[in-house]
């Protein structure tokens, strides 16, 4: 019924940048919160950014002052901004969405996730 479609993963070099997008599509009646979690491997996965319909932002520790989360109501699309990228940030990143169906139900849905590697 609702599908999340992430893109713009990818290697790339310690202190650089990369821009996540997050495309809902399907039988959408409202998105409340989106959100981007990530897991390393041999790690669990772990909130690194969510953000409500309304706008209000809340990060991990651990990006906070490195990346910037947005979304586009519009287009049913949440993005991440990530700056200043450490090794240590390199997981798959998967995208989430608290979404309402024009059926009147209540989804929690996933992405299938994108990789991003940091690496020299």
């Amino acid at each position: 019924q609702v599908q999340l479609v992430e893109s713009g993963g990818g290697l790339v070099q310690p202190g650089g940048s990369l821009r996540l997008s997050c495309a809902a599509s399907g039988s959408i009646f409202s998105i409340n919160a989106m959100g981007w979690y990530r897991q390393a491997p041999g790690k669990q996965r772990e909130l690194v950014a969510s953000i409500t319909s309304d706008g209000s932002a809340n990060y991990a520790d651990s990006v906070k002052g490195r990346f910037t989360i947005s979304r586009d109501n519009a287009k049913n699309t949440v993005y991440l901004q990530m700056n200043s990228l450490k090794p240590e940030d390199t997981a798959v990143f998967y995208c989430n969405a608290m979404v309402v169906t024009t059926g009147a139900r209540a989804l929690d849905v996933w992405g299938r996730g994108t990789l991003v590697t940091v690496s020299s």
